[in-house]
């Protein structure tokens, strides 16, 4: 008996409940809680927040010497 088509019906279903799967989980990573961040995501966090800052003192220190 043949059951190769059985792989062509297997690969649509499989496909379907895989992109149900990513949903799921992606909808938990996008509520923008910070809570279940890694420590090194929260070291670069903070460390992005410092050059903000740095980004900005030196943005208005270029603003004073044009004037």
């Amino acid at each position: 008996m043949d059951w190769s088509w059985l792989l062509v019906l297997v690969c649509p279903l499989m496909m379907i409940f895989m992109m149900f799967g990513m949903k799921g989980h992606g909808h938990v990573h996008g509520r923008g809680d910070h809570a279940h961040h890694s420590p090194n995501e929260q070291a670069i966090r903070a460390e992005l927040d410092e050059l903000k800052a740095q980004n900005e003192q030196i943005k208005q220190a270029l603003q004073k010497l044009s004037r």
